[in-house]
C-alpha cells in the first residue's frame, strides 16, 4: 500500500480506522464520482460529442496526478509493463467510446445496470486467459447474472436499443481489461495503473474526438474539466479501495453507483427507472458478487465446491 498516502491526500484525509473501514470510505466516494460523471457526460451531449467529451475526460483528468507529481515527481509512474498498460488502454478506449455514447442516447439507470455484468465477462475471460477454476457454483451464478441481463433488457417486450447494445459491448471489452489490471496489479500500483491509462487513453481517443471536433464554449470547457477530474478521481478511489480491503468487504458498495445515478436521474432528466430494471441489476450484480466471493474464497483455503 505504498500509494496510499498521496491516493488518499485527493479526497481529504480519511479518519484512521482500519484499512477495510478506509476501502469501504473510498469504495463509497467512488460511486458518487462515477454516478456525477455519468450524469455530466448525459448533460454535455445536447451540445458535444461523446467521442470528444471521452478525449476531454482522459486529458484534462491527468490533472489530478499534477500535486502528487509535483510533491513526489514520476517515482510513482515507474513500470516494466509498458505493453500491458498500452494493451489496456487499446481496450479500454474502446469501452470508454462506446459506454459515453450509450450514456447519451440510452436511460442513464440501465446503462448503469448493465455495466455491471463487466465482471461477468471478466469471470469467463479468466478462465480462458489466466487458467482460473470455475466449478459448478460458479458458472451457475455466471448464468444466473447474464439471466439478469435479460431482465433488464425483456427482448420481445421492449424494443432493442442500439444504447443496451454499446453497454454490454463496452462491459466485455471491460472484461478483458479487468484481466490486464490484474497481471498488472501484481507489480505495479493502482496509481501506476490509472496513470499510464489516463496518458494513454488520451492519445488513443484524440483520433475520435478530433473527427467530431466542435470548439465548445468557456462554460462546455468547465464541465468537461469537472468530468475529468471527478472521473479520474473516482478511478482512484476505486483502486485504492480494491488495494486497502479485501473484494468481498467493499464489493457490495459498488451497487449504490446505481442508487445515485437514479437519484439524479430523476431529478434532473426526469427518467424513472422501472421496477424490473432494478430486479435485473440486483440479479446481475448479486451474482458478479458471489463470483468475487468465490474467488477471494479459493484464494484463502483449497476450493472444495462440487
Amino acid at each position: 500500500m505504498s500509494d496510499l498516502k498521496p491516493a488518499t491526500a485527493l479526497f481529504g484525509a480519511l479518519p484512521r480506522h482500519t484499512a477495510t473501514m478506509r476501502g469501504i470510505a473510498l469504495m463509497t466516494a467512488s460511486t458518487i464520482g462515477f454516478a456525477l460523471m455519468h450524469v455530466m457526460v448525459r448533460y454535455v451531449s445536447d451540445d458535444l460529442h461523446p467521442f470528444q467529451t471521452a478525449f476531454c475526460r482522459n486529458v484534462l483528468g491527468s490533472l489530478v496526478f499534477l500535486p502528487m507529481i509535483w510533491r513526489n515527481g514520476f517515482g510513482f509512474m515507474k513500470t516494466r509493463q509498458l505493453p500491458m498498460h498500452a494493451l489496456r488502454a487499446s481496450l479500454n478506449v474502446v469501452a470508454m467510446l462506446c459506454f459515453f455514447y450509450a450514456l447519451t442516447i440510452a436511460p442513464l439507470a440501465r446503462v448503469t445496470a448493465l455495466s455491471f455484468t463487466a465482471p461477468l465477462f471478466a469471470a469467463v475471460l479468466g478462465v480462458v486467459f489466466l487458467g482460473e477454476r470455475f466449478r459448478l457454483r460458479r458458472w451457475a451464478a455466471v448464468l444466473i447474472g447474464f439471466t439478469g441481463t435479460l431482465v433488464i433488457l425483456r427482448p420481445g417486450l421492449i424494443p432493442g436499443d442500439l444504447g443496451s447494445a454499446l453497454v454490454l459491448i463496452a462491459a466485455g471489452f471491460w472484461g478483458m481489461t479487468m484481466i490486464v489490471i490484474k497481471l498488472l496489479s501484481r507489480t505495479d500500483s493502482s496509481l501506476a495503473i490509472t496513470g499510464y491509462m489516463s496518458i494513454l487513453l488520451s492519445l488513443l481517443s484524440l483520433g475520435p474526438a478530433l473527427y467530431v471536433w466542435t470548439q465548445p464554449t468557456f462554460e462546455q470547457l468547465a464541465w468537461l474539466l469537472l468530468i475529468g477530474l471527478v472521473g479520474t478521481s473516482a478511478q482512484i478511489a476505486f483502486a485504492q479501495a480494491l488495494k486497502d480491503a479485501d473484494t468481498t468487504a467493499v464489493m457490495p458498495f459498488d451497487f449504490l453507483k446505481l442508487v445515485w445515478v437514479s437519484m439524479l436521474g430523476i431529478w434532473i432528466f426526469a427518467e424513472v427507472p422501472d421496477a424490473l430494471t432494478w430486479v435485473g441489476a440486483v440479479i446481475v450484480f448479486g451474482s458478479s458478487f458471489y463470483i468475487a466471493w468465490r474467488e477471494h474464497k479459493a484464494g484463502r483455503d483449497d476450493d472444495t465446491e462440487t
